[in-house]
């Protein structure tokens, strides 16, 4: 079937969108070839990704408010290598550099958790799923395969942000915990919905959103999943996370979280390094550190590579490290989680200048960065020294550099 698709004033009815993809030039000259597709246009994008997946590409959407220098490099890259035909989609996960890492997934890899998403969410071909997250989002594009599977209508955004209009009809949300938080003030506010169902991943979900969702009528279904390993555990009744249906978990000795089911990725494309590993056993990590309840529930507990969920994003702060010093007077910088009150965690940064330079307005450090990092990758909160402290290796001090920026005893940038 195919799914009607909503997007601001304008509305598209399955058979016409069937026919808008039908008509569009997917550019896959054999199977399994990996189209990178980028459009401000977020229709259009999304009838390109359809076209180049129904043709036997794998479509790769990007950001429409990345650099273009940026998305050129990536572009590039993506372009060179090889076809995967045994691969059916791919989406960009964690990377800061000009090539960052792309996931490729089977079609099999989403389908099967498909009747699994059904049952938990009650989701119907008359439903309307909102998805508030950009098409550059694995969690956006794994739902459009869903609501085509089986005839729902999607409802994308207007803007970047949730719209007050866009509630009169969506009838199932999925997006991350901000995007449950901009749905509930704007309720709150007096405006109208239609939302019964919110399926919520990609960070941790506070008590008080799902509570105060639950006072708007709004049944919450929070998971845990990773871009690697999809949906991995499921929260459906507010009591801790479970296996998700066909996922077997277990916790080794070093507390780090393994995977086993039919919904992990394939790897990454050019087998680029990334988190995710692998056993003979059929066992899958991206490092992620876990334990297990009494009660048979995985209570997580971090990264074992320091990672920092922001935004819904997940950043390895040795990759922006990596990629700081690139920037005219950087000499070295170390990257960390700054609390922040409404998205959780902040990136910041506190950077060492290198002899002789100024420190640098936080306006020239968005300029100069915006062609080497992302927009979930750039720092939000700057800090400068003159020189780091370190270890007696040489290696920065890392947990003193943290506490003197959250102390104020190094120099704010403004």
């Amino acid at each position: 079937m195919t799914a009607a698709l909503i997007c601001g004033d304008g509305e598209l009815t399955g058979s016409e969108l069937a026919r808008r993809i039908a008509a569009t030039d997917p550019a896959v000259d054999v199977p399994g070839r990996v189209v990178p597709i980028v459009d401000s246009d977020r229709v259009a994008a999304l009838i390109r990704a359809l076209a180049v997946r129904d043709a036997g590409g794998v479509p790769l959407i990007g950001d429409d408010r990345w650099n273009p220098a940026y998305w050129a490099g990536l572009r590039d890259r993506v372009e060179a290598a090889a076809p995967v035909p045994e691969m059916a989609w791919a989406t960009f996960t964690s990377g800061s550099s000009g090539a960052p890492r792309t996931v490729l997934r089977t079609e099999k890899s989403w389908s099967e958790s498909f009747a699994a998403v059904t049952r938990l969410t009650g989701l119907t071909a008359v439903d309307v799923v909102y998805l508030p997250a950009p098409l550059v989002s694995s969690m956006t594009v794994f739902s459009v395969a869903h609501a085509r599977h089986l005839g729902a209508t999607v409802l994308l955004p207007r803007t970047h942000t949730v719209s007050a209009a866009d509630l009169g009809v969506a009838t199932v949300l999925h997006g991350t915990p901000y995007a449950l938080r901009d749905v509930l003030e704007r309720i709150e506010g007096g405006a109208a919905h239609r939302l019964r169902v919110a399926l919520i991943g990609g960070a941790r979900l506070d008590p008080d959103l799902l509570a105060r969702a639950g006072t708007a009528g709004i049944r919450v279904v929070s998971y845990y999943g990773a871009a690697e390993l999809s949906f991995v555990a499921v929260d459906a009744d507010g009591h801790g996370l479970s296996p998700f249906d066909g996922v077997e978990l277990r916790v080794d000795q070093e507390s780090v979280l393994w995977v086993r089911s039919s919904y992990v990725a394939g790897g990454y494309l050019a087998d680029t390094a990334g988190p995710l590993r692998r056993d003979a056993d059929g066992w899958a990590t991206v490092g992620d550190l876990a334990a297990m309840t009494g009660a048979g529930r995985l209570r997580l507990l971090g990264r074992d590579d320091g990672a920092i969920l922001t935004a819904g994003a997940t950043v390895i702060p040795e990759d922006v490290e990596a990629i700081l010093p690139r920037v005219e007077g950087i000499a070295d910088a170390v990257v960390f989680a700054f609390p922040h009150a409404r998205t959780g965690d902040l990136l910041a940064a506190v950077i060492e200048l290198e002899p002789g330079h100024r420190p640098p307005s936080a306006a020239e450090l968005r300029a100069r960065t915006e062609a080497l990092l992302t927009g979930t990758h750039r720092p939000r909160r700057w800090f400068w020294t003159d020189r780091l402290p370190r270890t007696p290796t040489g290696k920065p001090a890392r947990e003193q550099i943290r506490r003197d920026a959250l102390e104020g005893r190094v120099s704010r940038i403004v």
